[in-house]
């Protein structure tokens, strides 16, 4: 089943998407006497080991036979990659703790969406041909206009937080530059290998659409890719519980309350990261002949919305007036890239569309 090409509906479920992903962290802060790796382990439980085969095997029709006939190495692969991505994810988390939340979510992702966009068309040998269609200078522009407002973004952060505790107005708490940067970098690199993940288990999702997946053919490489990096996660995790000796706040709190509402907003954590993939799904399909800008779609508009979020709420109270320019200049330049990538599938949609006439 072939579905026709929408990148302006694709972008809106991309949107959906990475409004999910930049909220999902938001329940970790009313946790109760929970360390990081507890909450952690039981959010990746949900969103990389429980949802992903539920949701499969809920949408895909007959999943088990679509399992049987892809090819394991697409399997193998997209674990193999998945496991990668995990190690990005706690080398995101590591990053934070030295560099801050707005840097490392800047620059990670910066990195994330411009390999993990650009690498596989260019190793596979298709970018060139791609630019050369209507749109796909277009779209590549978008991608590399991303970036530049991400690091301008990662800027305005790191600035802001450095006023803010100069002030007085925050206290600082272990930044360090030189170490929290390279980190923040291998986050980024490795972060970028979920989009790879999510490419090498494509003839999984081919072999659903034949089942009739229709709109939901992604999610059935979606287990392999979480899978593995929930192997990770859990690894990380034990080392961590078993040097802090934190294996009982799984049972019990310090004080012997709050435990059944940690389990809650660590269930609401994982459902919003997942849900962020399930929409991403929906949306890739619908992007035509430019899929492969869904990666830089997404970390784009996660990025303007988490940016957006915090500018709401209040987060740039206090920041100086240049500052928070420099913010507005990249949350202009986000909607702009996201614009450019919108239109460059569009264009690269109606020419399909009219050599198919």
């Amino acid at each position: 089943m072939i579905l026709e090409a929408s990148p302006i509906l694709g972008t809106l479920l991309h949107t959906i998407g990475a409004a999910s992903a930049a909220l999902c962290y938001s329940p970790q802060k009313f946790l109760h006497k929970w360390s990081w790796q507890t909450y952690w382990l039981a959010q990746a439980a949900v969103c990389w080991l429980v949802l992903p085969w539920l949701f499969a095997y809920l949408f895909v029709p007959e999943y088990g036979s679509v399992l049987s006939e892809s090819p394991s190495d697409a399997m193998w692969l997209a674990f193999g990659y998945g496991v990668l991505y995990g190690v990005g994810g706690i080398a995101f988390g590591v990053a934070i703790r030295y560099i801050g939340f707005s840097l490392t979510y800047a620059i990670a992702i910066g990195f994330s969406c411009l390999i993990g966009t650009l690498f596989m068309p260019l190793i596979n040998g298709i970018l060139a041909e791609k630019l050369q269609q209507d749109g796909g200078m277009i779209v590549v522009g978008g991608v590399a206009l991303g970036f530049v407002a991400m690091i301008i973004s990662g800027l305005a952060g790191f600035r802001k937080e450095r006023e803010l505790t100069a002030d007085g107005k925050r206290e600082g708490s272990g930044f360090n530059v030189k170490l929290g940067l390279p980190i923040c970098v291998v986050a980024g690199v490795l972060s970028a290998v979920f989009n790879f993940s999510l490419e090498a288990g494509a003839p999984i999702a081919e072999v659903a659409a034949a089942y009739g997946a229709g709109n939901f053919q992604e999610l059935a490489k979606y287990p392999f890719t979480m899978n593995g990096a929930f192997l990770t996660t859990l690894l990380y995790v034990l080392f961590l519980a078993g040097r802090s000796r934190s294996w009982g706040e799984f049972s019990r709190t310090e004080d012997g309350k709050g435990l059944g509402i940690n389990y809650l907003l660590a269930i609401a954590t994982g459902i919003m990261w997942y849900l962020q993939f399930f929409f991403y799904g929906l949306g890739h399909i619908r992007m035509g002949d430019f899929k492969f800008s869904s990666w830089a779609i997404h970390m784009i508009i996660l990025i303007l919305l988490s940016s957006g979020f915090g500018v709401l709420i209040g987060e740039w109270k206090g920041a100086r007036s240049k500052t928070f320019g420099y913010m507005l200049l990249a949350l202009a330049l986000l909607v702009a890239a996201v614009g450019l990538i919108t239109y460059g599938n569009f264009l690269g949609s109606a020419e399909v569309a009219e050599a198919g006439h």
